[in-house]
Order: structure tokens, then C-alpha cells, then sequence
């Protein structure tokens, strides 16, 4: 799974970018999710679901038309991701995740001294007119393809681990190195591991530690069983 954020002010263009990236992406053949964050609420008023949310701190609703689940509380983003099965995740909002490039949408370009944080690799706006950055400048209504196609190229989502297995404190330090093209996704020890283990088709991340403790065991366990030989070892559990 990639995903790119889309941060900005209000009024900046954020939505308008997001929808019409999704359907670009879409049209491509990719499959595409979507998360907002948002100060306000998320409540249905008036509705049967919101009477089962005043006392049930997990409600699911389901339609012909459309499925919901709606968890009490905020969420971490990647407790929300576990949920989704895409090829690109577009994430609007979250200004302060950093395991993920950034599209930045400006009114102005003064704005970006406040939202540049190092993972943005391209700005958008209403109107880029004498606009001077050191990175493309796109317009939002007519340059869809254009943004799409940096996408499918700088895309990428860190664990959020801060395992330091890859030489770096924190996923957000190597993020930036990824941005600037001096570092790959495949820096990540994490989700490089030579322990896979995904639950329900989903994979986890494993930092480094947690990696080799796990196949240390199953090596010792599996040791004494007869016909045994070191090399792969495939565990399925239904």
C-alpha cells in the first residue's frame, strides 16, 4: 500500500485535489481508499446508528449501498489503515503524520513556511502565478494527470516504528532521506524483514527485535521435530 498526503488552510483546495486524484488514479486501474481528518464531528444525527453510537463504543452499519464501522474515540492513523486493502491511500489533513509524502495545497505561497516539514514533493493551488518554490507547482483544476503521475512515482507509507533499524531515529528522519530520492522504501528494515506475517491477507510490520525473537522461537520449537532442516519456514493458521 502507498499513500500521499494532501495538507492545507481552509479553502486551500484540499478536497477539490483529493477527488479529483482519486478518480485520475482510478481511471488508471488502481484501486484508491481515502481518510480525512476532521475537528468536527462525525455523527449522523437523527439516525438509528447514532442512537446505537450514544452507548456502543463500536457500531457497524450495513446497506445495499454502503458498509460503515465506526469506532468511539480517535484513532491512530495506522489503526485505521489495518481496515484497508488499496493500492493508494490518499490522506487529507494530518499535517503532523510524517511517515508519508505530502502534496501541499496553498492560497498563498507565504503558507509554506508553516506547512513544508521536508516530505513535500509538490505544491498545488487555485491559481500558481508568479510563484516562486524550489519544487513543480501545480494548478489544481487542470493539472490532475500531472500530480497523478508524481504520485505513482514518490508514493510510499513508513511503519511509524521508529525501530532505528534502518541508521535513523525515527521513520520520519529516513521519510525525508526517501523525499530527496538519496534513500529507497527498501531502507526499511521493517518492512524488509525476513519474518512476513500478515493476518487476514494483511501484513504487520515487525521491528527488528520483535523479528528475530519470533524466528529464534519457532527455530527452537521446530528443532527437535523430526525431518527438520534450517532454511524457509512457512506456518499457516486458520
Amino acid at each position: 500500500m502507498k499513500a500521499v498526503g494532501i495538507i492545507g488552510y481552509k479553502k486551500s483546495g484540499k478536497t477539490t485535489l483529493l477527488v479529483n486524484l482519486a478518480r485520475e488514479l482510478k481511471k488508471r486501474g488502481y484501486k484508491v481508499s481515502t481518510i480525512k481528518h476532521t475537528a468536527g464531528s462525525l455523527d449522523l444525527p437523527d439516525t438509528d446508528t447514532a442512537k446505537h453510537k450514544e452507548y456502543i463504543s463500536e457500531v457497524a452499519a450495513i446497506s445495499p449501498y454502503e458498509s460503515i464501522i465506526s469506532l468511539k474515540g480517535e484513532k491512530k492513523l495506522e489503526e485505521i489503515l489495518s481496515y484497508i486493502n488499496a493500492d493508494f491511500v490518499l490522506i487529507e489533513g494530518f499535517k503532523n503524520e510524517k511517515t508519508f509524502p505530502k502534496i501541499v495545497c496553498l492560497r498563498e505561497e507565504k503558507e509554506s513556511a508553516q506547512l513544508f516539514d521536508g516530505l513535500q514533493i509538490c505544491a498545488a493551488m487555485f491559481s500558481p502565478v508568479n510563484i516562486k518554490l524550489d519544487m513543480p507547482v501545480f494548478k489544481i483544476s487542470t493539472d490532475t494527470g500531472k500530480i497523478a503521475d508524481l504520485v505513482c512515482k514518490k508514493a510510499f507509507k513508513l511503519p511509524n516504528l521508529n525501530c532505528g533499524g534502518c541508521g535513523y531515529e525515527t521513520c520520519y528522519e529516513l521519510a525525508k532521506e526517501i523525499v530527496k530520492g538519496k534513500k529507497s522504501i527498501n531502507e526499511c528494515v521493517s518492512l524488509n524483514s525476513p519474518i512476513k506475517i500478515t493476518v487476514n491477507g494483511k501484513s504487520l510490520a515487525l521491528n527488528p527485535f520483535v523479528a528475530k525473537v519470533i524466528q529464534g522461537s519457532l527455530e527452537g520449537m521446530l528443532s527437535p521435530l523430526k525431518g527438520f532442516k534450517k532454511g524457509k519456514i512457512e506456518i499457516k493458521i486458520k
